[in-house]
């Protein structure tokens, strides 16, 4: 391998790296709009409507989605079209729905030890779909494994107790099953389409896909609930737009572009790093200490990363 493409592996693996840590922080700007009274299915429309507005409006010729005159609305076929319909729900509205119910009935420790496990199901699942081309490797098991007790050394924090609830921990394990088929998913078509384009179908087959929520749970239709003066609240906006720009939009686009670079696997993996920088973060606003069993389980992550991604 040489130095050239050693550097460039590097900046692929940086920029995940920031993906993870600004989703690590999106606790705090969530937590707050759900003080003001919005709904975890209300927060994640208004974020995905506006990614996919600020998406359509960039020019077709900055993202490789077709011709410089026109716009590339479709899949090339249906069985693509459903490719994309299916990233919107793996990656956006059941992740999201799952995710945010399984809070409502487990820990947090529960939801983010089950949630963050993904890139191991991923793994067994693209060796299982590509088995030529991405077969399970004595290596890559050993690396994922070891990160994998490297992030629930983290989760835990020395604190070996879980609290088990059935409904909250299969809702969880639906949101680790779904990040998981979203990352199988865009092996898939990651190399066939722009990511611009396949970040926009995310969005929209996102916002698509949860009106089905919105006809179960009418006290959640209407998003302006209390009063339309609480979107005009600076805090409340840039909470939103944080969301929406950052986190959603720019971190979406990043991230498909970067399993199109480093593969599904090892890209995935950095998912195991979403605990660290939520700690972080605390450490950082909140005050809270860093315990040994953070760097140790840090290490163990750093450690199985490299060993799933180093080539012989």
């Amino acid at each position: 391998m040489t130095l050239r493409s050693t550097n460039n592996t590097l900046g692929y693996h940086l920029v995940a790296f920031l993906v993870v840590a600004i989703w690590g922080s999106t606790f705090v700007f969530t937590k707050m709009l759900l003080q003001v009274g919005l709904s975890p299915a209300q927060i994640f429309t208004l974020r995905f409507i506006i990614a996919y507005v600020l998406l359509v409006a960039v020019p077709p010729k900055l993202g490789g989605d077709g011709n410089q005159s026109k716009r590339k609305w479709f899949a090339d076929s249906w069985h693509d079209e459903l490719l994309m319909a299916l990233l919107g729900v793996t990656g956006g509205s059941l992740y999201f729905l799952t995710e945010n119910a399984a809070m409502l009935y487990t820990t947090a420790t529960n939801t983010s030890l089950i949630v963050c496990s993904s890139p191991l199901f991923a793994m067994l699942l693209i060796a299982m779909f590509y088995r030529q081309s991405e077969p399970l490797s004595r290596q890559k098991v050993t690396g994922s494994l070891v990160a994998c007790a490297g992030m629930a050394v983290v989760v835990l924090n020395g604190h070996f107790v879980l609290h088990l609830s059935p409904v909250g921990d299969m809702l969880a394990f639906g949101a680790c099953l779904c990040w998981a088929v979203y990352s199988l998913l865009m092996k898939a078509v990651a190399w066939r389409y722009s990511t611009l384009f396949i970040t926009r179908k995310v969005f929209f087959y996102g916002l698509v896909t949860i009106i089905p929520y919105y006809v179960i749970v009418p006290e959640d239709r209407w998003i302006f609930t209390s009063s339309i003066l609480q979107f005009f609240h600076l805090p409340v906006l840039l909470n939103l737009l944080f969301l929406g720009v950052v986190a959603s939009m720019l971190c979406f686009f990043l991230w498909n572009w970067v399993i199109r670079k480093l593969g599904a696997v090892v890209a995935t993996n950095w998912v195991y790093f979403n605990p660290i920088t939520t700690i972080i973060f605390a450490w950082w606003l909140l005050n809270e200490q860093i315990t040994p069993w953070f760097l140790l389980g840090t290490l163990c992550i750093l450690l199985g990363m490299y060993l799933c991604d180093k080539i012989k």
